[in-house]
């Protein structure tokens, strides 16, 4: 099985091991970093261990190739299908627009929770940005678009976090940060990959012309307490 057919699990148990809750059987984001969780494989004893990490009133994300078991005592609360792609060679960086592109810190978290709150690219919380290299463009001092990094493990880094203020939509800025962070991956000598949700066909038009190939498509679930 390739790291990318449970690329949560990859990136929980080894790059981003530090910002994880659980052992060798289970493991989740910290609360406050991000909902993803993912059990070592579909194994009775691993998805016990899985649902022990679930809260009551809480949920997380699982996102994998293979088809979600869901564990006792967990309930579905959204089923969906997204697909995979990577980068089919190096992407290069952006060239017009390039010295538009800042680097964001903790400085500007308060920031970029707001535009991702707002735009919904995908789970982003107080922490989210630490779990990778995220950058930005500002227009008049407001953050007009983002992009950054998410799931890490040896060889490969996902692009995600991909989204723009509705006041700023149509000027390429999604389609210039989504390169120069996939540039970054690719100088690094690591292949970029990401996710979109199965229906986004605007979403995989763009990433196709960056370079994006679809490898597989992967299940999404969001999963709760049974309330039972």
């Amino acid at each position: 099985m390739s790291l990318l057919d449970r690329p949560v699990w990859s990136s929980l148990s080894t790059a981003h091991a530090d910002l994880s809750l659980g052992d060798d059987l289970a493991r989740r984001y910290k609360p406050d970093v991000n909902r993803f969780a993912s059990a070592r494989d579909d194994g009775e004893t691993a998805q016990r261990a899985l649902a022990r990490l679930v809260q009551p009133s809480e949920h997380v994300f699982i996102l994998q190739a293979q088809d979600i078991r869901i564990p006792s005592g967990l309930v579905a609360i959204k089923e969906a299908q997204g697909v995979q792609m990577v980068a089919h060679a190096p992407v290069a960086p952006p060239g017009e627009g390039a010295d538009g592109i800042v680097a964001l810190s903790d400085r500007d978290a308060a920031e970029m929770l707001a535009l991702a709150t707002l735009t919904e690219p995908g789970p982003f919380l107080r922490h989210t940005h630490r779990m990778g290299r995220f950058f930005g463009v500002r227009v008049d001092g407001r953050l007009a678009a983002m992009a950054g990094e998410r799931f890490h493990f040896p060889g490969h880094t996902e692009v995600s976090g991909v989204c723009t203020h509705p006041d700023f939509r149509g000027h390429g800025l999604a389609k210039r940060l989504s390169r120069h962070v996939a540039a970054g991956i690719a100088a690094r000598g690591e292949t970029a990959f990401l996710h979109a949700w199965k229906s986004n066909d605007a979403a995989i038009a763009l990433y196709h012309a960056l370079g994006f190939r679809w490898r597989c498509d992967v299940n999404i679930a969001v999963l709760g307490r049974d309330p039972e």
